[in-house]
């Protein structure tokens, strides 16, 4: 029977695991609201948000409202919902306390819907709040027994006398609330207490002063708050306080942090406009036809306001957070049949909507009512590079910007790489990576020439990565953004691409398109920066390959009057291998030379350019940059190196307003570039240089790091640590570098992925070894049965003789062996 209950018990696990393909990573979202107006314009908002985020699982609203309530109510289908008593009024002390309802909530889903059964994680949120990246609480940090949550260092009674009275383990209490990511068997023991350390706290008056609780009215509403901590303290649960997932609007933003949450609890501004949640209360705009909240400035006037860059980006994400309400509005009131209002904002708000082409068609396959709305085609970001110290501190810059620009997306770095270059590459933290195999070298040719690794890794990852996205926006390595880049903003459709003018491209112009195009007409001379729907890239990058490799073969006419290369050896061919890749299909380019600058070119009056190119070497006065006088120079290694600082934008002199907006812009180009380094260098562990002193034969002092972290020693890098380090603080990033290394071993595991048929194969061949282990498993007993039947009755016959013998007094003749 064991072996018969092992085997079943073995069948059963292999068939859940294989039914799961993410055993343990089940998320559910939950938020808590009333029944009211006040609720309902948050809950539009957080659901619009939640469709265009990218997170993953069920969202639940939690909806407290009493009977009276219920039976009135017009919203229930603003998002999935879980009906739960309203608390607000205590049942049994009459107490009105709102904010109850959350924890009350909590504990009504986990005891009375189905999905609490389904969960492996719970994701927390207030209804006031946007989501803008996906909260997945193993990338957040959160594991069983320590949830993740956000800083609330105003809840002074976890240090005071309030914790005391309030739990047996007033040490473990945290400063916490906001986002909980939280594993469902930590949320099943701590949410009834929390319910319950909630009305004790809210029952004792005596000590809801400020100078206890930190409540500035003194009136125990942030008691819920207090339950919560209390409540987790209580089950001994430790939170990971993770300060960069959520910020306020209002806030500034730290240097290089994106946050993925923003909860609009506090009143903020933005210039003269300003917006406070208490103030739209009774508002009733879900449910007046195309009433919107009042439009915060365009992002284009927000950038042009004087306000540091972290301030800047603090502005455009108080102005993302209204407008993508103010987005959700306009769905729900199409939704409701509304005529469709007309002004310069709602036109401004449905270029955000706009759906893709192909999402149109698949709606039409799709029960309407069953589809969920697509505010906006999905966008992916690439760029091109090579496993070399060059193009390392330019993927650094370059993803740095983009975090800072708020283009919508990922971006995915395609990395051409030959194999030997790969054994000693370090630097594969630095951006989201495809592998692609290096063609610097042709494998056919063996000419060397590492431009075609654009349009072969563009094809690489075509034919190695499923997506769903519907348009890609190509860059290059050396470029800075500055702002989003998107097809809806810049026109680009399917069948007509967007890029930036190369009016250098003459080729395009005479004999050499005539040699490699059946469509000379269609050839556009373009690049740098490319917006293009994903089929028309798919039908384009085999021929830009092609193209590219026929153009690099063609040396007869790489003469600088021919193809404009003034130095007349082939190099731009990758350009041409685009433009005629194009042409031969027919696409034809919106060209917007508004898209892109060259650092040291004067921009457009009234333009801001969304990427910097930094190409070509430009200067400002007597400073100057070329990246080319950076090709073997290790940046991202070797700690806090960075490049010349440009002047301060403060001591320009010229008084033309074109050559100072000139100036400013290649002196932000730079200083992105060497802001993006120092995040970098502290993000790998250097010491800051304040508590070291560092001797070293280098031109420029600095520690090496290999590929876990660890300091090096080199004959170039000779480094003296004088006593007066603050040993704690060395032996304290020394470790941080240990667990880095046990990371970093962790994240190189090979990653198995297996097709469904080949899951399905395993399953049946697993299923049978278990039907036959089952099988021998039964004749195994009936085997055994059998002969121990035949040895009872031996032993039967055994017992009766010897009964005979003892009877005679001869028994000792049996006992002899």
């Amino acid at each position: 029977m064991g072996c018969l209950a092992v085997a079943f018990l073995l069948c059963s696990i292999l068939a859940l695991a294989a039914a799961d393909p993410a055993p343990g990573r089940r998320i559910h979202t939950l938020f808590s609201v009333e029944c009211n107006n006040y609720f309902d314009w948050q809950t539009v908002g957080l659901m619009h948000s939640f469709r265009i985020s990218g997170h993953v699982g069920p969202i639940t609203r939690l909806l407290s409202c009493t009977d009276e309530q219920l039976g009135s109510y017009g919203g229930m289908d603003l998002a999935p919902t879980h009906v739960v008593p309203s608390m607000s009024k205590h049942p049994v002390t009459g107490d009105w306390y709102p904010a109850i309802n959350k924890p009350a909530g909590v504990v009504h889903w986990l005891n009375h819907s189905e999905d609490a059964k389904k969960v492996d994680w719970v994701v927390i949120l207030d209804a006031d709040m946007i989501i803008r990246k996906p909260l997945l609480p193993w990338d957040l940090g959160a594991e069983k027994g320590k949830p993740v949550s956000a800083s609330y260092g105003y809840l002074i009674g976890c240090d005071n006398i309030l914790a005391q009275l309030h739990t047996a383990h007033p040490e473990f209490c945290d400063k916490v609330g906001g986002l909980i990511a939280m594993h469902i068997d930590d949320l099943r023991a701590m949410a009834p207490l929390w319910l319950s350390k909630t009305e004790e706290v809210r029952q004792d008056k005596e000590h809801w002063a400020t100078n206890i609780t930190g409540d500035i009215y003194s009136s125990g509403w942030i008691s819920e708050m207090y339950g919560y901590s209390f409540g987790a303290a209580e089950v001994g649960l430790r939170h990971k306080i993770n300060d960069d997932v959520m910020l306020y609007p209002g806030y500034t933003p730290r240097a290089g942090v994106e946050p993925s949450l923003l909860h609009y609890g506090l009143g903020f501004k933005v210039g003269n406009w300003s917006f406070g949640k208490a103030s739209h209360r009774d508002d009733n705009i879900v449910y007046d036809c195309n009433r919107l909240f009042p439009a915060p400035p365009h992002p284009d006037v927000v950038r042009g306001m004087n306000a540091n860059e972290d301030e800047a980006r603090g502005f455009l994400l108080s102005v993302e957070c209204i407008n993508t309400i103010n987005a959700g509005l306009v769905l729900h009131h199409e939704k409701r049949a509304c005529p469709k209002p007309k002004s310069d904002y709602v036109s401004f708000l449905n270029y955000l909507l706009k759906p893709s082409a192909h999402s149109k068609k698949a709606s039409e396959t799709v029960n309407a009512e069953q589809q969920e709305p697509r505010p906006y085609p999905k966008i992916h970001t690439l760029f091109s590079a090579e496993c070399s110290a060059y193009f390392d501190w330019q993927t650094v810059g370059l993803v740095h910007s983009f975090k800072l620009s708020g283009q919508p997306g990922y971006i995915t770095r395609l990395l051409s790489c030959s194999e030997k270059d790969l054994k000693s590459y370090k630097g594969m933290d630095l951006a989201p990576t495809h592998l692609v195999p290096s063609m610097s070298v042709h494998p056919l040719t063996g000419d060397w020439y590492p431009a075609i690794n654009k349009p072969a890794a563009v094809l690489h990852w075509l034919h190695h990565v499923v997506t769903d996205v519907d348009f890609l926006v190509i860059l290059d390595a050396d470029m800075i953004m500055r702002g989003p880049i998107t097809p809806w903003e810049f026109n680009a459709e399917r069948g007509h691409p967007v890029s930036a003018p190369y009016n250098y491209l003459i080729g395009c112009d005479n004999e050499l398109a005539q040699l490699h195009t059946r469509h000379p007409e269609a050839c556009d001379k373009v690049g740098g920066v490319i917006i293009m729907h994903i089929e028309d890239v798919r039908a384009l990058a085999p021929l830009w390959l092609f193209k590219t490799e026929e153009v690099r073969a063609d040396k007869a006419h790489w003469a600088t009057n021919i193809t404009g290369d003034q130095y007349a050896h082939g190099w731009i061919s990758e350009m041409y291998g685009y433009s005629f890749g194009a042409a031969e299909i027919e696409l034809r380019h919106r060209i917007r030379d508004d898209i892109m600058l060259y650092p040291g070119y004067v921009p457009q009056e009234g333009s801001e350019p969304r990427v910097l190119h930094y190409g070509l070497e430009f200067s400002v006065g007597d400073w100057k940059f070329d990246k080319a006088d950076w090709r073997n120079e290790n940046m991202t290694s070797k700690c806090w190196r960075k490049f010349p600082e440009p002047p301060d934008p403060s001591t320009l002199t010229t008084s033309d307003r074109g050559e100072r907006r000139r100036d400013e812009i290649s002196i932000e180009c730079i200083s992105t570039i060497n802001q993006a380094l120092d995040i970098h260098h502290r993000k790998h562990g250097c010491v800051a240089a304040a508590t070291t002193t560092t001797t070293t034969t280098a031109a420029n002092s600095s520690i090496a790091f290999g590929s876990r972290g660890e300091a090096k020693q080199g004959s170039e890098e000779a480094v003296v640590v004088e006593k007066s380090v603050d040993r704690e603080a060395l032996n304290s990033f020394m470790a941080s570098n240990r667990r880095r290394s046990v990371l970093e071993r962790f994240k190189r595991l090979p990653v198995i992925s297996l097709s469904p048929r080949y899951w399905m194969i395993a399953l049946w061949t697993l299923l049978v070894s278990c039907f036959l282990l089952v099988i021998s498993a039964i004749y195994s007993r009936q085997r055994n049965h059998h002969e121990n039947g035949g040895t009872k009755k031996i032993s039967r016959r055994r017992n009766k003789l010897l009964a005979e013998e003892e009877s005679n007094g001869s028994s000792q003749s049996l006992d002899q062996p």
